[in-house]
């Protein structure tokens, strides 16, 4: 598939090319979770020492508050990853983008418009990506390392929610108008009302894992939140504030959203990584009908980011439009099929941003007097490539 390399948003693979482990044996008819699944139980006085193979991704034997020993060491590498990737918004000056945008005729208001609704769209999406984690997939993922990277990946949800209101703040913006559109603007909205529906088990009070049928519903609504939320639709929006950035334009909100990518080019592959694991130690829940149920949800996700796209960008402007958004995501969600092991739900579809890629390199030199440098001190720990 052409420009494969430059759009994958430089993950890293080795954790999804290494040798698949040992499947384990499918929770018996009836089971369910310990009563200290979530950690806050009784202390057993009585019980061994935690043992790897009691480790699981879902319905654990064992204590979940021992981290040590690990059993998923991919998890752990992407929580020191995380670590070794921390920026704060307010480290971007924002002067030449407030310069632009007071600048009666700096932007065209089709950019205008664009910008708003990618602000919009972003402002309340980190704060439902958060509120999951805490609220929710924290309770049922039943790893300590995979939990210990949930919290670094609350805490850059955090992060991300600040970005969107140091960006309002700083360019004057209605801030009711920009963190309500959610609720007001149908293409959001629907997208919005999807992730709600399609995550709804990961926030009922009374849901539990340990059965066949709910440790499908509890992997489903991964899919749904790191596969579709963070994994495709959060692509369109990057992709037009980094092309306004190629022309100069709104380049302090660009260098912020590199930050974001970065962030979450790791949650996607921690989401696939977890997805990935669930299947190899639950392959009963993997089924050709639930694989089937899978591809049209991915299908009926790149719909309505290609009707979000119309809405952003009803014209188009320099470089971008619509339509190539539309095929863009076509693209993306095939590549999401793939890394879940699933056929396509498009035909095949070239990238069509092959300058994502350079735009999204972290890694080169700026002039120091302009902005502040890319690299951070430890960034040198991460591979893109």
């Amino acid at each position: 598939m052409s420009g494969e390399k430059e759009t994958l948003m430089m993950l890293d693979w080795s954790d999804l090319d290494s040798p698949p482990a040992r499947p384990l044996s499918p929770a018996p008819a009836g089971y369910a979770p310990p009563a200290d699944a979530g950690g806050l139980g009784e202390i057993d006085r009585s019980g061994a020492r935690v043992s790897v193979d009691d480790k699981r991704m879902i319905n654990a034997r064992a204590d979940v508050n021992q981290l040590l020993p690990l059993k998923y060491k991919w998890a752990w590498e992407k929580y020191l990853s995380g670590c070794n990737n921390h920026w704060m918004p307010t480290e971007v000056s924002m002067q030449a983008d407030i310069a632009l945008w007071k600048s009666r005729d700096g932007l065209t208001e089709d950019e205008r418009r664009a910008i708003k609704r990618n602000l919009g769209f972003f402002a309340a999406s980190e704060s439902l990506v958060a509120n999951n984690i805490v609220l929710a997939i924290y309770r049922h993922l039943t790893n300590p390392e995979c939990r210990q990277y949930l919290l670094r990946q609350a805490f850059e949800e955090a992060v991300h929610t600040h970005t969107f209101q140091y960006i309002v703040e700083s360019l004057g913006l209605d801030e009711g108008e920009l963190f309500n559109m959610y609720r007001e603007v149908p293409s959001i909205t629907d997208k919005a009302a999807w992730a709600l529906k399609h995550t709804r088990h990961l926030d009922d009070a009374e849901f539990a894992t340990g059965t066949p049928e709910a440790d499908q519903a509890f992997l489903r609504d991964l899919v749904a939140f790191y596969v579709v939320f963070e994994g495709m639709w959060f692509y369109t929006g990057f992709a037009q504030i980094l092309s306004l950035g190629r022309r100069n334009k709104m380049v302090g909100i660009a260098e912020q959203y590199q930050y974001i990518l970065r962030d979450e080019s790791i949650h996607l592959n921690f989401g696939i990584d977890v997805i990935n694991q669930i299947r190899i130690e639950n392959p009963h829940l993997w089924t050709p009908a639930f694989q089937d149920e899978v591809r049209a949800m991915l299908k009926d996700a790149a719909d309505l980011e290609a009707a979000y796209g119309r809405d952003t960008m009803p014209n188009g402007f320099l470089g971008l439009n619509a339509a190539l958004c539309e095929q863009y995501m076509h693209f993306i969600a095939n590549r999401r099929c793939a890394q879940i092991g699933l056929a396509p739900v498009f035909a095949e579809t070239p990238n069509p941003f092959p300058w994502m890629s350079e735009t999204m390199d972290l890694k080169k030199e700026k002039n120091f007097f302009e902005t502040r440098v890319i690299e951070y001190q430890n960034g040198g720990a991460l591979a893109w490539d």
